[in-house]
Order: C-alpha cells, then sequence, then structure tokens
C-alpha cells in the first residue's frame, strides 16, 4: 500500500492514540473506573460550571443518547447524581456523589499515562499542543461536514 507522508503521519498519530487510550484504560482499570467513567468523572468533577448531560455530549464530542445511557449507568453505581434544574424543568444537571467524588480522586491520582509528555522538552511540549488544537480544530471542522441531515448544527 502507497501512502503519502500526510496518510502516513495519520497512520502513526492514529496508532499512537491507540497505545494511549489502552495504557490509560489499563491504569483505570487497576483503581476500578473505566475511560468513559473516568472522562465524565473529570468533566463533571473538575468544574465548577453546572453540567448538563448536552454539556457532556458537547465535551466529550459523543452522542447525547450515549452520554445518557452511560449517566445512568454510573447513577446506578453511585458515581453521578443527576437532578432537575429547579429554575429550568427541562434541564438536567450532572453531580458527583460522595463516591462520585472520591472514584474522581483516583482518577486525578492515576497520572503515570497522563505525564508521558514527560519525555518531551519544554519546546516539543509547546509544539505538540500547538499541533494538537490546529488538528482537533481540522477534526472537529470534517465532523461538521459529515454530519447527516436533518443534524444541521453540530454538537460541539
Amino acid at each position: 500500500m502507497d501512502l503519502n507522508e500526510n496518510e502516513i503521519a495519520w497512520w502513526e498519530m492514529s496508532v499512537t492514540s491507540l497505545i494511549l487510550q489502552r495504557a490509560w484504560a489499563m491504569e483505570l482499570a487497576q483503581v476500578g473506573l473505566t475511560l468513559p467513567q473516568a472522562l465524565v468523572l473529570t468533566m463533571v468533577g473538575g468544574t465548577t460550571e453546572p453540567m448538563t448531560p448536552m454539556k457532556l455530549s458537547k465535551l466529550l464530542h459523543r452522542e447525547p443518547h450515549t452520554i445518557s445511557a452511560l449517566l445512568s449507568r454510573m447513577e446506578v453505581q453511585g458515581l453521578v447524581k443527576k437532578e432537575r434544574n429547579l429554575q429550568r424543568g427541562n434541564w438536567v444537571r450532572v453531580t458527583l456523589t460522595r463516591e462520585g467524588k472520591q472514584a474522581y480522586e483516583r482518577v486525578v491520582s492515576a497520572r503515570k499515562v497522563r505525564n508521558i509528555t514527560e519525555c518531551l522538552s519544554k519546546q516539543e511540549l509547546d509544539a505538540l499542543n500547538k499541533m494538537n488544537r490546529r488538528l482537533r480544530a481540522k477534526g472537529i471542522e470534517l465532523l461538521r461536514d459529515m454530519l447527516p441531515s436533518p443534524y444541521t448544527e453540530p454538537l460541539w
């Protein structure tokens, strides 16, 4: 298979991403959590802003029904609580339970994979962050172009 340099870079980035996701999933499993749970716990526990299922779906670039199902499972596990907003009856606010706050602390303490960039110099790290922002923006642009009708407005 003949790949151009852009395709080779894409493959390298994709395989690296898969490896890092697998390593992070394994690290999280050691503290009793899954990667999707960790992402939700981080988004809810890491902000003072009210968090809604729709906001989570936008931040995590997931379909609302996917986030809703995940939140329902996490609620059954005692990690989050979904409450109706009394001022805005159609809004649901997601908060961490006591057990959810403890789980959030376990996520925060699992640092080995998240600190993998320690092997980079400050200049390399700055360049990587700049490249990631550009690639993420281009990826979001591609997703917007690929959204099927009638979804003219992207989730993110």
